[in-house]
């Protein structure tokens, strides 16, 4: 099991162990993607992710 979690209203994280929320929404993972130095993509997630 790992950690997930859901948005809600306000926008604030709601952690859960459970793959879909009640209301049947998938939730995300909690947990940083790993780490790979032969990552080619990594500064383009990186620029999307700020804007």
């Amino acid at each position: 099991m790992h950690l997930m979690y859901t948005i809600d209203e306000k926008g604030n994280r709601l952690y859960t162990l459970k793959k879909v929320t009640t209301a049947g929404k998938p939730t995300k993972s909690a947990h940083p993607a790993r780490f790979s130095p032969d990552d080619k993509f990594s500064r383009h997630r990186v620029t999307i992710k700020k804007r």
